[in-house]
Formats: C-alpha cells, structure tokens, sequence
C-alpha cells in the first residue's frame, strides 16, 4: 500500500474563510444607506468599473470617483474609505482552527486573493494576517 504524501501547505482564500467579504453587495447596501445614496444608481456605477478596479487598473480613490464621487457629497472620501474598510469583519474561530493547524503540523499558509490592492492590504494589516499567513498571493499587492 502507498503511503500518503503529508500535506506541508494550505492554500485560503481571505474573504468568506478568514474574514468576511470586504466590499460584497450587502456592504455597499450598507454604504448607501448610511451614506443616504442612491443604491440602485450606485450598485450601477460598481458594475460598471469595479472589475476593472479589482484587476488594479483602477486605484481606490479612482474608484470612489466613479461610484461615489462623480458629484459633490456631505462626506469625504476618508469617511467612505473608513467606513467599506470596516465592513470586513473577522471569523475568529476560522482564524484560530488554521494557527492551530499551522502549529500542530507545520503547514505552511498561503493566502491566495484578488482583492483590490487598497482593500487587501488594509485587511492584511487590521487583522494582522502576516503573523498568521507565510506568503500572499496577489495579482495587485
């Protein structure tokens, strides 16, 4: 009988395992409300740019000019920004279970995402995924 080659590595994604989605449809829906915006115009406006956004050929700030920012606003880009980056929240059971793994068989972590540049470094820093994770998988960071 062959014997199993042992699993050294674990490859996650962020969103939906670690922490929640950082700027799905209910957090936008979230926005519009607390920011009393439109969100069937701005739900537009996303659809419109936010892959391309997403594929870093937009920043965050061209972003929000797009979807938000295309007038004048009772609100600043900041209260925004501020306010999508605290959408992601973070499993903490999830987070525990796989530094557990890692210590208990000496995985390696591997994070693998394609979240906009802006929105995974604020998570890999708020939450302080480094200490957990070995190497990030980016197409932007």
């Amino acid at each position: 009988m062959k014997r199993a080659t042992p699993v050294t590595t674990l490859f996650l994604d962020v969103g939906e395992v670690l922490l929640t989605n950082g700027w799905d449809h209910f957090a936008r829906r979230r926005a519009a409300k607390h920011f009393e915006l439109k969100w069937a115009e701005m739900e537009q406006r996303h659809g419109l740019v936010f892959e391309t956004h997403e594929e870093g050929r937009m920043t965050f700030q061209e972003y929000l000019g797009w979807v938000v920012f295309y007038q004048k606003r009772p609100f600043t880009r900041s209260q925004f920004r501020d306010f999508t980056f605290t959408q992601s929240k973070p499993y903490p059971g999830m987070i525990e279970l796989i530094a557990n793994l890692k210590a208990r068989y000496g995985l390696k972590i591997v994070v693998v995402s394609n979240e906009s540049r802006e929105v995974n470094a604020y998570r890999i820093r708020a939450f302080k995924l480094d200490t957990l994770v070995d190497a990030f998988i980016s197409e932007h960071a």
